[in-house]
């Protein structure tokens, strides 16, 4: 009879990221898996709210500090997931005017027509709903940084209310009322255009 997988042989297929972070407090490398296994999407969030050069370095930064405190994660308040993006949005606070100087660029920044092929062009498209892009990244530059904070990591990040929550410390209907708040004042601004999907409410 053939035994079964050693999950230890090989842990990115087979243990999952709580599992990574109460072994990697006895043997840190497997603290590596994690970092491969999220990086791509810690940078992308980062990238979206202060810039690609910015976020190389952050998001190194995002998974140092992880490892530092991994003996304080505690899998009882939620996931490895939205702790990281929690730990990255607090990084995005230490650096508001880096994200000032984001928006007011995207605000210029001209729309492109044609075909949209990557993950984060496709979330630049729901946000930017062409000819408001300038109107949106005004509105979006003005709102109080948690309400920020919520409306980019559902629409960037795509986490669920649930995964916010963890990462910003929150309770869940505040990141319900927190985006449906956002969602009202950006529909104010735009015109009646969803600000999440780019459409127009009926």
């Amino acid at each position: 009879m053939t035994a079964p997988p050693d999950v230890t042989d090989d842990p990115l297929t087979w243990v999952d990221d709580v599992a990574l972070i109460e072994r990697s407090r006895r043997d840190p490398d497997r603290f590596a898996v994690l970092y491969d296994r999220h990086f791509t999407e810690i940078h992308r969030y980062l990238a979206s709210r202060l810039g690609g050069e910015i976020a190389d370095d952050l998001a190194a930064e995002v998974f140092l500090v992880a490892f530092r405190k991994r003996d304080t994660f505690d899998p009882a308040r939620g996931a490895v997931r939205p702790w990281l993006f929690g730990i990255a949005t607090n990084l995005v606070w230490r650096h508001r005017r880096s994200e000032t100087r984001r928006l007011a660029a995207f605000r210029r920044a001209p729309v492109e027509s044609g075909t949209v092929d990557g993950h984060e062009e496709r979330v630049a498209a729901r946000l930017i709903a062409a000819s408001v892009q300038e109107r949106l990244a005004s509105a979006l530059r003005d709102l109080p940084a948690g309400d920020r904070d919520v409306l980019l990591l559902v629409a960037v990040a795509e986490l669920s209310y649930d995964e916010i929550a963890q990462a910003l410390d929150i309770p869940y209907g505040t990141v319900g009322s927190r985006l449906s708040r956002v969602r009202k004042k950006l529909r104010a601004v735009l015109g009646g255009v969803n600000p999440m999907l780019g459409e127009t409410d009926g």
